[in-house]
């Protein structure tokens, strides 16, 4: 490793912060999850980064700089992030300046998905596109936009924040506060609490039976694995996450006319049956003239495309 190039990529999750380390080829050469104790407030948060980090760089290892893709609105320029959903208590935080402090580097932080996007246009199945739309499926739903090979941040850093398009108007709560948004739906924790919900009266399922009425134990995994071996409910329960997702897609690709996909996160794999579900009713949705260009693809980089996409921001800017 001695005189080689690295960068740490941070991709931080309302469950997990995920932290690589990263050459300039973009090849993960070490990776840890640790748990992100988001419940608990900035400083605990802040405190498994700066451990995760010591951890993976050690005494030896000199790195070019550390990137950061945090969920909500994040200053660019001074690295603040304001207000994450998922993350109780936050306010604005200086997380760039504080993590520059600990470890005497530059640092760059970035929107989660924006970052994810970033991983994808630069090493992923966005490589060859000019503009698409990164769509990231976890804890939250989160987006990026990229277009002509560069990411759209909006006039203060916050575009691209589709978990939080509106599909009800007399909806479920959302954790960002309002009513009906996309992410109430189909963000890990919610899906998993309506499925907890349904299985109540579809205690005849393949999913109900695997976990033996024990809830505690259901995860978007089971899920697949039991519509995969053709269980009716699980089946409908990823046709139904598709569907939503789709509409809230037809509503940024009618205002953006930007007709590309990019499918990331746990969720997105979900496989087929989701995707083509996806496909389907972003076509119904959408403008006619749209229909015949619309592509879905999925995220060529997985659970990495975060971790890849913040070293990127260190790699092409230092």
């Amino acid at each position: 490793m001695p005189g080689k190039k690295f960068a740490v990529g941070i991709d931080l999750g309302g469950t997990s912060v995920k932290i690589g380390l990263v050459d300039l080829n973009g090849k993960i050469v070490k990776k840890l999850v640790k748990k992100s104790d988001s419940a608990m407030g900035p400083a605990a948060v802040l405190r498994q980064i700066k451990d995760g980090v010591h951890e993976i760089t050690g005494d030896k290892i000199k790195i070019s700089g550390i990137g950061i893709g945090a969920p909500g609105t994040v200053g660019i320029i001074n690295g603040t992030v304001q207000d994450p959903p998922n993350f109780p208590g936050w306010g604005t935080v200086r997380i760039g300046s504080i993590i520059k402090k600990e470890f005497k580097c530059n640092v760059f932080v970035e929107n989660d998905a924006n970052a994810a996007a970033i991983g994808e246009l630069i090493y992923g199945a966005g490589r060859q596109i000019k503009n698409f739309i990164m769509i990231t499926l976890g804890t939250g739903v989160g987006g990026g936009i990229i277009i002509d090979r560069k990411i759209y941040r909006g006039e203060s850093g916050g575009a691209g924040e589709l978990g939080h398009v509106t599909i009800d108007t007399l909806g479920h709560q959302c954790n960002c506060g309002s009513i009906g948004c996309i992410e109430a739906y189909i963000g890990n924790n919610y899906l998993i609490e309506r499925v907890k919900r349904l299985l109540n009266e579809r205690t005849d399922s393949m999913l109900y039976k695997t976990i033996r009425g024990d809830f505690s134990l259901l995860t978007p995994k089971l899920i697949h694995t039991a519509a995969q071996a053709g269980d009716d409910f699980s089946q409908s329960v990823v046709i139904d996450t598709g569907t939503k997702l789709g509409y809230a897609l037809a509503s940024v690709v009618n205002v953006l006319d930007i007709t590309t996909i990019i499918l990331g996160g746990g969720i997105s794999g979900f496989g087929k049956l989701l995707y083509s579900s996806v496909e389907s009713s972003l076509i119904e949705r959408v403008m006619k003239p749209f229909r015949s260009r619309i592509k879905i693809k999925q995220a060529k980089l997985r659970n990495d495309a975060g971790i890849k996409g913040a070293s990127a921001l260190v790699h092409y800017k230092s």
